[in-house]
């Protein structure tokens, strides 16, 4: 499962903590589940912040949005499983101002049920949409999860990712005992959205983050079902909107 990488297999990827050896794990091997299930990691203000912006809400919520200028709402929408998801939010666009997210679940457009939809059909309907008012049911992003990692005293977290999926985990390190997955993509890190960001971007995002880091992560069959068939062109705008929407956050 990845574990227990050698020194030299480290310096070949991309490393998001060196291999080093980790002070005393924040959960004490011979605590019992009872104990283990009471403990609270200090979690700093900031990284309260990151965890506020990373919350993955339970139910189902409503947005409203209207189109801009260009008759746009700035999302892409993809169909997965007979479900409708969204696969790209444009930054500053209206979906992007109601809070929609990368793999956000979209049920409902102006009360009509999306479930069996094919991509295309989705689409007309969004773009048929009464450019003043667009009502949307929505679920927070069912295949994504939240898992929050503790550095420890050398400021690692121990995982390895290349191009955002997660390669590798270190035994015993913060990841590990949190239930990190390896073959999952990182979709944000402390609520932020880092898809098609460069490795390297991410992680200066994680090393200034503060002692907390809070990622959103999806398994990554799903995530290239999602963004899978896009053109050249789609794959630009949207590395270089996302970049943008990173700069200006």
């Amino acid at each position: 499962m990845g574990l227990d990488l050698k020194s030299n297999e480290v310096q070949n990827q991309f490393a998001v903590v060196p291999q080093t050896q980790y002070g005393p794990p924040a959960i004490p091997q011979q605590q019992t589940p009872s104990q283990i299930a009471g403990m609270v990691a200090p979690v700093s203000q900031q990284g309260i912040v990151g965890m506020q912006r990373a919350e993955i809400k339970q139910g189902i919520r409503t947005a409203i949005l209207c189109k801009d200028g260009k008759g746009k709402v700035g999302l892409r929408i993809k169909s997965v499983d007979k479900g409708i998801f969204v696969a790209f939010v444009s930054k500053g666009s209206p979906a992007s101002l109601g809070g929609l997210r990368f793999g956000d679940q979209l049920l409902q457009i102006d009360n009509e049920t999306l479930a069996g939809y094919s991509t295309d059909k989705a689409t007309k309907l969004l773009k048929k949409a009464d450019p003043k008012r667009i009502e949307f049911a929505i679920r927070d992003r069912p295949f994504e999860r939240t898992v929050t990692l503790q550095k420890d005293s050398s400021g690692h977290v121990g995982f390895i990712f290349k191009e955002g999926k997660i390669t590798s985990l270190f035994k015993d390190s913060s990841a590990a005992r949190n239930g990190l997955l390896i073959e999952h993509q990182l979709c944000e890190v402390n609520g932020q959205c880092v898809i098609g960001l460069k490795d390297t971007v991410v992680k200066d995002i994680m090393v200034n983050g503060g002692p907390t880091v809070t990622v959103t992560i999806m398994p990554k069959f799903i995530y290239n079902h999602i963004i899978k068939n896009s053109s050249f062109a789609d794959y630009c705008v949207h590395y270089f909107a996302i970049l943008q929407y990173f700069l200006c956050y």
